[in-house]
């Protein structure tokens, strides 16, 4: 079962969407008309835009991964520097590009018009204009028109307008409101030019600038490569690339520039320091010279250094003697310490005395071996005892030794640092000198390694302004197709059927979203439980005023409907005579009379008698209609007993075979005719006469009129207008038939439309019903 429901929903969405196929298709001389509007619009705007072309070139950033040896050698020091990021910000700063603008006269523009568009001549232009003395920012328009070989028409322009008109010789510099200018011709100056406008458009630098910026784009081939594409976008491809070509050129110069001016700085800076310390060293030489005069000759360096080594020889001393006198006090210390008189005495601490270090040793084996005897004896085995006596007299010896050591080693230090001192006054008998010998040997030295530094700097300096190298090489020249890059033909007018088709499509969709009248059986079913009879098309027929539709062998439409609808009325009879048939509807305006005039047409093609009765007492719409004359009718009838059936009818009015029943005039009481018995015997006389009766009722939402004609109707048809009645109109239609307001009632639909989501829309006809209820019989005759 499910399986069965998600294929009937899938079903319903299929048909959900060939129905809006078939609404949109319905429409399609809008598509049409919209497609032929917006493409030949964009078609237009492809005819007049102007080419754009793109040209792209490969650079090379020189690093120290991609610079030969030589190179890296002379410029180690700047190469380092160079970044690739910052070098694709440099060629695209507008200073780069001011120049590279000035370099090409990439601000005077020169073109002409083929068809609708503009095409950049640039150097391919006939004449070339040099202006003297106009401002870089200023704008300018102007038209030249070659005449002959000699002449040319200078024409200044103001928003197109000509405000100036003068001829100009080329070659020669004349005097204009724009300032001093010469016009001259170039090598494609010929007479096929002459006559032909040619436009000038001086425009200001930084416009340019920015226009050049924004169609320029740098990005780096690989991450870890120094290789850039530059790619630009220009009017003119070989604008695009001079452009490129110059952009590299002039940021090649500026930086060779730039680096021979640092080289130039650097060398004056180092030649100025060279000169200084030439003449520092040479105070320098002579201060040294005077002082060894001074002295004889003696060397006091040699004797300051010989009195020096001395002096550290005995603090050296000294302070060994120190550290042993300093080991033997601490040793003293721990031997006289009562609380360790059963330890072990430390040895091997770096006393020079032997003798102590024995003595600990002997003290310390008798010791070891004490302890091990006293771990299976008592104090009182006389072994132990012995061994006793021999730690007491040992250990007196330790201290005995120990003293002796620390007395001798305080001795020692005296006399190291006695003679300390005595060489410490030989090496400061010459301090003055001294001194000023070491002073002036170590500014020399200094002197000497500076003035060294900077003879190796200059002739580095030298070298690399000799070598000075590009910081960009290209790789691949500037190329790229011939063919513009925009405008496509293709894609513009693609855009323009894209909108054209878009355009109807929403406004279309839009309507039937928004639209919530009633437009195909859909509709009616899912709102209403009442039989459907049937599905009426609209008819072209009814705007010429044919109101019978149908005919006896046609296979239209419309006849094949009303052969299905009188068959679906047999149906519904169960077998039971159902000779009276009333039509009625909620509103006004839905065609029902129509349908009564086709539907007793349609049965009589039965070979049945059918008459037609017109109870629309207060407008008469199906008289109007075949035009009977209106001497009498049903409202004489019911009003007046003495006239009779024959009196008011008409045989055989429509088609030849179907008899009718005008009104006769509009009646001022219709409810009181209609409720009088004569309408019960004119019915039954008609039914012993005819076999269909077709009665041509009121609208039910209108007036009470068809709830008291609905006691003589054996079968209701409520006909409902498609694209006329609201859905939310739908629960009141389904409350009547609930209610069993109208006998045996069934729903025809009318004025459906092919191809518009499935059905349509309505006929298109109108008769607006325009009651006027409560008028008498003089309104109308």
């Amino acid at each position: 079962m499910l399986k069965d429901q998600n294929t009937t929903e899938s079903e319903d969405k299929s048909i959900n969407v060939l129905d809006l196929l078939k609404y949109l298709f319905f429409h399609w001389k809008w598509f049409l008309l919209s497609v032929l509007f917006f493409g030949g619009y964009y078609y237009y705007q492809y005819s007049k835009t102007p080419f754009v072309y793109s040209k792209s070139a490969i650079l090379m950033v020189k690093t120290p991964e991609n610079t030969n040896v030589t190179a890296r050698f002379t410029r180690s020091s700047m190469i380092n520097t160079i970044s690739v990021a910052s070098e694709v910000l440099q060629l695209k700063s507008k200073e780069l590009m001011r120049h590279t603008i000035a370099e090409i006269q990439g601000d005077i523009s020169y073109s002409k018009t083929e068809g609708l568009r503009n095409i950049e001549l640039y150097k391919d232009s006939p004449i070339r204009v040099s202006f003297s003395n106009i401002d870089t920012e200023a704008r300018a328009s102007m038209t030249i028109v070659p005449r002959d070989s000699n002449t040319v028409d200078f024409l200044l322009l103001d928003k197109d307008d000509i405000i100036h008109s003068q001829k100009v010789k080329l070659n020669v510099e004349t005097k204009t409101p724009l300032g001093l200018l010469t016009i001259s011709p170039s090598k494609f100056y010929k007479p096929s030019f002459f006559g032909e406008e040619i436009s000038v458009t001086k425009v200001p630098r930084e416009s340019m600038v920015s226009y050049f910026l924004s169609r320029m784009n740098i990005s780096q081939i690989e991450e870890d490569a120094g290789l850039l594409q530059l790619t630009l976008e220009d009017h003119s491809p070989k604008r695009a690339v001079d452009l490129i070509k110059t952009l590299v050129e002039v940021y090649n110069e500026q930086t060779i520039e730039e680096k021979n001016r640092i080289a130039v700085s650097t060398a004056d800076f180092i030649r100025e320091r060279i000169a200084i310390i030439e003449q520092d060293l040479g105070t320098v030489e002579s201060d040294l010279e005077r002082i060894k005069i001074d002295n004889s000759g003696m060397d006091v360096k040699d004797a300051a250094s010989m009195y020096i080594t001395e002096s550290r020889s005995y603090l050296n001393s000294s302070r060994e003697l120190e550290t042993q006198l300093s080991l033997a006090e601490m040793m003293r210390d721990y031997i006289y310490d009562a609380s360790r008189s059963d330890r072990l005495i430390p040895t091997n601490m770096g006393l020079a005395d032997l003798n102590v270090e024995r003595h600990i040793n002997d003290y310390n084996s008798a010791l070891l071996r004490r302890n091990r005897l006293l771990e299976g004896n008592n104090s009182n085995n006389p072994v132990v005892q012995d061994i006793e006596q021999s730690l007491s007299y040992n250990r007196q010896n330790i201290e005995r030794a120990v003293d002796n050591a620390i007395n001798g080693l305080r001795i020692r230090v005296q006399n190291a640092q006695r003679d300390m001192e005595m060489a410490q006054r030989d090496a400061i008998s010459m301090p003055a000198k001294q001194r000023q010998v070491l002073g002036i040997e170590r500014n020399q030295k200094v002197k000497e390694e500076l003035y060294i530094l900077l003879l190796n700097k200059r002739e580095e300096n030298a070298l690399n302004q000799a070598t000075a190298d590009d910081n960009i090489r290209v790789i691949d020249p500037a190329s790229g197709s011939d063919s513009p890059v925009s405008p496509k033909k293709i894609r513009k007018i693609a855009i323009g059927v894209g909108i054209g088709l878009a355009i109807p499509t929403a406004i279309l969709l839009l309507i039937l979203f928004l639209n919530t009248s009633v437009r195909d059986r859909k509709d009616l079913e899912k709102s209403l439980t009442a039989p459907f009879l049937g599905e009426i098309p609209f008819s072209k027929n009814n705007k010429k005023n044919v109101h019978v539709v149908v005919r006896e062998q046609a296979t239209d439409p419309v006849t094949e409907t009303f052969r299905i609808l009188r068959t679906n009325i047999d149906f519904m009879s169960n077998g039971k005579s159902k000779q009276v048939i009333t039509l009625t509807s909620l509103t006004e305006g839905v065609g029902k009379t129509f349908c009564a005039i086709n539907l007793a047409t349609s049965l009589a093609f039965l070979k049945k008698k059918v008459v037609l009765l017109d109870l629309d007492l207060r407008k008469g719409t199906l008289s109007a209609k075949i035009n009977i004359p209106k001497n009498k009718g049903v409202s004489h009838y019911l009003a007046d007993r003495t006239v009779s059936l024959q009196d008011i009818l008409y045989k055989n009015e429509i088609s030849g075979i179907v008899d009718i029943i005008p009104i006769g005039v509009i009646a001022p009481n219709p409810v009181e005719l209609l409720l009088s018995d004569r309408l019960d015997s004119l019915v039954a006389t008609l039914k012993e006469e005819y076999d269909y009766i077709v009665v041509d009722n009121v609208p039910v939402g209108v007036v009470a009129d068809s709830s008291i004609i609905n006691r003589i109707s054996e079968l209701t048809i409520f006909v409902i207008r498609a694209g006329k009645m609201d859905k939310r109109q739908l629960p009141e239609i389904e409350n009547i038939y609930q209610q069993g307001t109208l006998n045996n009632m069934g729903i025809v639909l009318n004025g459906i439309r092919k191809g518009r989501a499935g059905y349509g829309y309505g006929y298109g006809y109108g008769y607006g019903y325009g009651y006027g209820y409560g008028y008498g019989y003089g309104a109308k005759k």
